[in-house]
């Protein structure tokens, strides 16, 4: 089964400063519908102004993701981490015990757009964590890349949590499959362009869950580039 969320439904925030959807419920917006899918719980896309961002605040106990794709974005956190995470970067921060963490735009002018996700670790109170990797286009481009899973194979970053997430890249015409297996499930995010997945069109910021599905078929469109998170 499938189930579309399109990007016109998500929830909004305009700070000036930062422009921000909300796929799942976060902060001031909520929707008792739409309070996560399996242990995915946040998928926020954001636009920060330059010189913008968010001053040092605490997390704990989430597996917290940032995928950049335009600009660059500056982080800082209390383990004495201190990167700029730019396109084709996938950042992993382990809050665990609490982590205090900032990010800021670090160009003074131009845009950063970005996307934040939250996955529910399998376990409370692991030893806060951070880990970077680099995944060019050439990597991704017709075809679903593992980028993130438990043990780090295939040189993905380590999600303390029973999730895969793979991102691609299909021009048009191009086409990529992944088996589900049995009793997991899928979330689809598009973050750029247009995809065609089993058979349904998905445009930037839309998404689907796919339960007792064993396949997903994806086509691009108009250089679509997406997020797949195989879910326990």
């Amino acid at each position: 089964m499938m189930t579309v969320r399109r990007a016109t439904d998500r929830g909004h925030a305009d700070h000036g400063w930062l422009d921000s959807h909300h796929t799942f419920s976060f902060a001031s917006y909520y929707d008792p519908k739409h309070m996560g899918f399996r242990a995915l719980r946040v998928i926020n896309d954001d636009r920060v102004e330059g010189g913008q961002g968010f001053g040092s605040h605490s997390h704990r106990d989430m597996e917290i993701i940032s995928y950049v794709l335009e600009g660059t974005l500056a982080h800082k956190d209390s383990m004495g981490t201190g990167e700029v995470i730019r396109p084709g970067d996938v950042q992993r921060m382990s809050a665990g015990t609490g982590v205090m963490h900032s990010e800021f735009n670090a160009s003074p002018k131009d845009e950063v757009h970005f996307l934040q996700i939250w996955i529910q670790p399998d376990k409370q109170g692991i030893k806060p964590g951070y880990e970077q990797k680099t995944f060019t286009d050439a990597d991704k481009r017709g075809r679903l890349r593992l980028v993130g899973s438990p043990d780090g194979r295939d040189g993905s970053i380590t999600i303390h949590a029973d999730a895969n997430v793979y991102a691609g890249i299909l021009a048009e015409g191009q086409r990529a499959e992944l088996a589900i297996p049995d009793k997991r499930h899928a979330w689809v995010h598009v973050a750029q362009g247009k995809v065609r997945v089993n058979g349904t069109e998905l445009a930037a910021g839309d998404g689907a869950a796919f339960s007792d599905e064993r396949l997903l078929r994806v086509e691009g469109i108009d250089e679509g580039e997406l997020l797949v998170f195989d879910l326990a």
